[in-house]
């Protein structure tokens, strides 16, 4: 019995994928935007690699949010090239997949981007553009495991579970999962983030020279399925104490911050319930601030 509450706990989610639609409604204040509006830096969305967010579609709140900041929010809709990636300041690269993958979520799951890509990102990197690389659960884990091994970050290809809730992972200061950093201070005491939640995706290991911002303690699983969102058994799982699903680090003249769950930045509906998910589920006050405060970090603002 208990395999069988496990299973359909986890198979909710799934089924919920592809009723996600972004929630419009969802419009926080923000006390000290960054900038005047339209008058910031440009960030480019992902949208050439068959992302699963991307700017007008599951990440709206995403782009609006940015752009209620002042920043400049483009769609980005060809392969990477450096002289291409250098028109704006951030690169947002969310749940990409390989086209074998985009309507097979089993088993392989090749990069999503070619090896002449993954080196412009880096050298754009390194000459100092700013890199936000979200990566969720298989297969998107496994899709940008070769971009983020670029930059020294393993991925694991999986599905990280809290063994005791089975739902969302609380991050927060308390527990000391939350790690206290420049992106959690923000640039003021109403930027300061206390607690931030994510709804299931991967843990993954970071370099020495990077800063962890999540911090999984010993209550996570990493479960590493051949199809998603199917366990068994035999579905190969060990404990992820230590690892993170957020982290940052300076690269060359550049910037990078990695996570692994992606719709914790977003704000959708799911569901004939209306279920809400990101950042306007009422569990998740803070992770707009989040948002913006890595954003203004990328940006060299904090």
């Amino acid at each position: 019995m208990k395999t069988s509450i496990f299973f359909i706990i986890v198979l909710i989610p799934f089924w919920l994928l592809s009723q996600q639609v972004a929630d419009t409604t969802y419009l926080p204040a923000i006390q000290n935007p960054a900038y005047n509006h339209g008058k910031g830096s440009v960030v480019f969305i992902d949208e050439a690699h068959y992302n699963f967010h991307t700017k007008n579609g599951r990440y709206k709140a995403f782009s609006n949010l940015l752009e209620r900041d002042g920043y400049v929010v483009k769609a980005y809709e060809n392969a990477f090239k450096e002289k291409e990636l250098a028109k704006g300041k951030i690169l947002v690269i969310s749940n990409a997949l390989n086209k074998i993958n985009v309507s097979n979520w089993s088993l392989p799951n090749p990069s999503a981007f070619s090896k002449a890509e993954i080196e412009a990102v880096k050298k754009w990197v390194a000459n100092g553009g700013s890199l936000f690389l979200i990566a969720d659960h298989m297969p998107m884990a496994g899709a940008a495991k070769d971009l983020a091994a670029a930059f020294e970050f393993e991925f694991t290809n999986g599905f990280v579970i809290d063994t005791l809730s089975r739902g969302p992972a609380f991050f927060n200061r308390k527990e000391k999962t939350l790690n206290e950093s420049i992106i959690t201070k923000g640039r003021n005491s109403s930027e300061h983030i206390e607690q931030v939640v994510s709804f299931t995706g991967q843990a993954f290991k970071i370099p020495a020279d990077a800063t962890p911002i999540l911090i999984f303690n010993d209550n996570y699983t990493n479960l590493l399925p051949k199809t998603a969102w199917r366990f068994t058994k035999e579905t190969p799982k060990y404990n992820v104490k230590g690892w993170s699903q957020g982290a940052y680090k300076k690269y060359g003249k550049g910037r990078i911050v990695v996570f692994g769950e992606a719709a914790m930045f977003s704000a959708q509906i799911a569901g004939p319930q209306k279920t809400k998910m990101g950042m306007n589920n009422e569990i998740a006050p803070e992770n707009y601030k989040l948002l913006l405060n890595i954003i203004h970090w990328l940006d060299g603002k904090l």
